[in-house]
């Protein structure tokens, strides 16, 4: 991992793209913490001291909840917006065409995400807003909340604005990157705050021994997970192209235990908490019995997060990986899979196969992310920086964005090779 740092550095534009990134990032971090006004700092703080659901929320938020910054709304509505996208483009006829569309229609789909980003912004601005308002944090009038709410949404969409240029002119996915940039940020805080706790004997160093000893096992269990493959031997033909003998060769088609990567714990937790939100707006018995019912500890909860992660695990999948690409590609230069036909038999073979390693990978994944939560929960540590979802944001994060840099590292490689190949033949191999 050193190493591909060091020689991306090396690299000009690989450089400019890190170093883009990484002042994207400080630019999110100083959002985070410019307040908003008419909310009372001093119980806001108390009432996070708390946990809950509410440090939960501020998982995603990167602090800046806890701080009720401009930024407090974080990546969630553009998250939610992207999620009622993609399922709209699987049953509306009208946005699946437009998505195969090519360029255009993918353009014309980040503007409907877009638009969905701010009115999913104002719900959970003025269900947040309203919220505080009940519990005496928040004093203004409604027209303060009105107020406050299009001050978070205007930070809501800065915020999306910011993951999309990072996409586009950084490394790694933007919005990804804002999350895992707000979790190690107050990784300091929570481990001061761990020692702090057992310095004046309110934790028992064995309980933290067994914590820390639980995330290097989340850790190592998100690595397996992320890099995790199984290989698919696929063999070509031998074939005579003028006067030299192409193909024969054996090789194989990684298939990921968990192509999603970190998608479906982010989803499954941007949807899970929305209806938490929206509840803390009204002030009836029906209300705070949803709001118990999507805390992060309930059974329910905890039920409707597994299903959320197989089902996005799956649905993810079935986003990014197309089988009918793979085969009709092998197909035409001349590569099977021994003892299946080519065509429609090796799509279905490969759809078969990637459905049983889906469905291992989105379990393991659920696993992975649920029973960690249960166990702190069990021993009583009010952090979720010991919990599976943080942990497995972190490390899926950090492995995806190396492997990026890693692939613009191997493909500039080959640009140059090619470069000095075509020098030395007079330019014949220039496109």
């Amino acid at each position: 991992m050193i190493d591909s740092f060091r020689d991306a550095f090396r690299l000009p534009d690989l450089k400019r793209r890190i170093l883009f990134t990484l002042a994207a990032l400080f630019v999110y971090r100083l959002g985070a913490h410019m307040p908003t006004p008419g909310v009372d700092a001093a119980a806001l703080g108390k009432l996070f001291e708390q946990g809950g659901v509410l440090g939960f929320l501020d998982l995603f938020a990167g602090g800046a909840l806890r701080r009720f910054s401009i930024f407090a709304l974080g990546v969630t509505p553009y998250i939610n917006s992207s999620i009622v996208m993609q399922l709209l483009a699987v049953v509306v006829p009208s946005l699946e065409k437009m998505q195969k569309e090519g360029e255009e229609g993918r353009k014309k789909v980040v503007q409907y995400t877009r638009y969905g980003t701010i009115i999913f912004a104002l719900i959970q601005a003025v269900g947040m807003t309203g919220w505080l308002r009940n519990l005496g944090i928040f004093t203004g009038s409604w027209m303060d909340i009105a107020l406050v709410a299009v001050t978070l949404t205007t930070g809501a969409v800065a915020v999306m604005w910011l993951g999309e240029v990072m996409s586009d002119h950084g490394i790694g996915n933007g919005i990804s990157l804002l999350i895992f940039a707000g979790i190690v940020a107050r990784i300091p805080e929570a481990i001061i705050r761990t020692f702090t706790l057992v310095r004046l004997g309110e934790m028992n160093i064995l309980i933290l021994v067994l914590a820390v000893v639980l995330m290097i096992a989340v850790v190592a269990g998100c690595v397996m997970l992320q890099e995790g493959q199984r290989r698919l031997p696929v063999q070509y033909a031998k074939r005579m192209v003028g006067n030299k003998m192409y193909g024969g060769q054996s090789t194989f088609i990684p298939l990921r235990v968990n192509t999603a990567g970190v998608i479906p714990i982010i989803f499954a937790s941007s949807v899970l908490l929305f209806p938490y939100t929206i509840a803390g707006l009204f002030q009836n018995s029906f209300a705070q019995a949803v709001q118990r019912a999507f805390s992060p500890s309930s059974p329910i909860y905890m039920i409707l997060y597994v299903a959320m992660i197989i089902f996005f695990s799956y649905f993810y999948t079935a986003v990014v990986f197309k089988p009918e690409d793979i085969s009709t590609n092998m197909k035409k230069n001349g590569g099977f899979i021994l003892g299946i036909r080519p065509g429609k038999p090796t799509t279905d073979y490969i759809e078969k196969v990637m459905g049983r390693i889906t469905l291992g990978g989105a379990v393991a994944l659920a696993i992975v992310a649920v029973v960690p939560t249960m166990m702190t929960g069990l021993m009583n540590i009010n952090t979720f920086y010991f919990g599976g979802t943080a942990v497995i944001i972190v490390v899926g994060v950090a492995l995806d964005t190396v492997h990026q840099i890693e692939g613009q590292l191997i493909m500039r490689h080959y640009e140059g090779i090619l470069k000095r190949r075509a020098g030395k033949t007079g330019g014949l191999l220039r496109m």
